[in-house]
């Protein structure tokens, strides 16, 4: 399926998340690289080591999610989008996810945008809570969205809405 619509399977995506109670235990990182190619700057850019060392370049990503503190250091250099923030606990009713954006112009904090899922569709509203976009991040922007507890698993990109 990801190879004909881009889409993973619901399995591949479930298998990459962390257990509910470390979700629980504040940021962590998730990668959702699910195809072996040529690609490691992930492990090169984690300040703490989380991220298993590669045994052969193609290997996927292993991330060590107790170890994981959520920096986002390794967001924006993942050339695939493939990794995203998760924090359940953002605030008492929303939690927060932190998406790769490559797009121009950058959304503003404090805009409403359209909530999507993986395959494009809009599942509701999220607030922009920030947008880090520092040099050092070679013009892959990391935009806060703030969402409802529920679509923290699901929400993995935004489009927004029209004047």
């Amino acid at each position: 399926m990801l190879e004909e619509t881009g889409i993973p399977e619901a399995g591949k995506v479930e298998a990459s998340l962390p257990s509910q109670e470390r979700l629980e235990q504040g940021p962590v990182a998730v990668f959702e690289c699910f195809t072996e190619i040529p690609c490691d700057p992930c492990y090169y850019s984690c300040p703490i080591e989380a991220i298993a060392e590669f045994h052969d370049i193609n290997d996927l990503p292993e991330l060590d999610f107790e170890k994981c503190t959520g920096c986002g250091q390794c967001i924006s250099n993942c050339p695939g989008l493939a990794i995203f923030v998760l924090d359940y606990n953002y605030r008492e009713e929303k939690g927060v996810v932190r998406v790769p954006y490559e797009y121009s112009p950058l959304p503003e904090e404090g805009e409403i945008v359209q909530a999507l899922d993986r395959t494009g569709e809009v599942v509701g509203e999220a607030r922009v809570e920030r947008v880090q976009n520092a040099e050092k991040q070679d013009r892959t922007a990391v935009i806060w969205l703030a969402v409802p507890k529920e679509q923290v698993l699901t929400v993995r990109n935004f489009e927004r809405m029209e004047d």
